[in-house]
């Protein structure tokens, strides 16, 4: 069984509330793009995994596609596997990679040992292993909100436009992006104001996680500016950063602008 995990963008970041439980309410518009890892399951003798690419922090008992797998394996008769993933999507890069690599897990095994799994159950097996795990079980546009882990689909499209992402390799953590934010209510709901033309974007569709990591890190303000003056229709930061992405009219060639960076352009569908 091989599967390929692929990369989200934030399309707008709304950070309205600090909940009791520690965690934050957000709300977002969830993207869908082609930048992907490669993960391959299969029979073996005993449960191991193994990933190329990329290096992962931590143990690889840690990571979500072991996770995944005894999860599932707690409620189901599997047989052992061996899991091997190719990772290319940047880690703490805002592209939801690793929740990403869980969610296609779930979905792999499901199909692989004909578990007759329900959307519903994947969608509760994703959500123990990250907020926005489940929105890859889907894998369609959603606006989202909560803890980043409930969804409703978006009237949103944006097939045929060209996007690049860059990755300018800055690591930012879940907890050091939050440290800087305070929590407010949007004054506008997101979902009205992406009903508007794409041109209209720029002023009016925010991520609040730039104010603070744009002070921090300058480098990441300058790839969204140079951005813009690229020709993106709508350019900004994905998630909790450090990637950027600019979308386009029409195909646009940075790899040589960006030759430094990690960098990820196609189609959106």
């Amino acid at each position: 069984m091989l599967v390929f995990p692929n990369a989200k963008i934030n399309i707008g970041l709304n950070i309205t509330e600090k909940r009791p439980d520690g965690y934050h309410n957000i709300e977002s518009c969830f993207y869908p793009v082609g930048w992907k890892d490669a993960l391959e399951i299969t029979l073996d003798e005993a449960f191991s995994f193994q990933s190329d690419g990329i290096e992962i922090p931590g143990n690889d008992a840690d990571n979500l596609c072991t996770k995944a797998y005894h999860m599932i394996a707690a409620d189901h008769d599997l047989p052992p596997v061996k899991m091997h993933l190719l990772k290319g999507i940047p880690i703490g890069a805002g592209l939801g990679g690793g929740t990403s690599d869980a969610a296609f897990a779930i979905k792999g095994l499901n199909q692989l040992f004909d578990l007759k799994i329900s959307f519903e159950k994947q969608l509760e097996y994703a959500r123990r292993l990250g907020s926005d795990c489940a929105f890859f079980i889907r894998n369609e546009p959603a606006f989202c909100y909560e803890k980043g882990d409930v969804f409703e689909p978006i009237n949103l499209e944006l097939k045929g436009k060209w996007i690049v992402l860059v990755n300018p390799g800055i690591h930012i953590s879940t907890v050091e992006a939050y440290s800087g934010v305070v929590p407010k209510r949007s004054e506008e709901d997101l979902r009205n104001v992406l009903k508007q033309p794409i041109e209209t974007w720029k002023n009016n569709v925010k991520n609040d996680f730039e104010a603070t990591l744009f002070v921090k890190y300058p480098l990441l303000e300058k790839v969204k500016t140079a951005l813009y003056q690229q020709g993106a229709e709508y350019a900004a930061m994905s998630g909790s950063g450090s990637t950027l992405f600019g979308i386009f009219d029409k195909e646009t060639d940075l790899r040589r602008q960006y030759s430094d960076f990690n960098v990820w352009q196609g189609l959106l569908n």
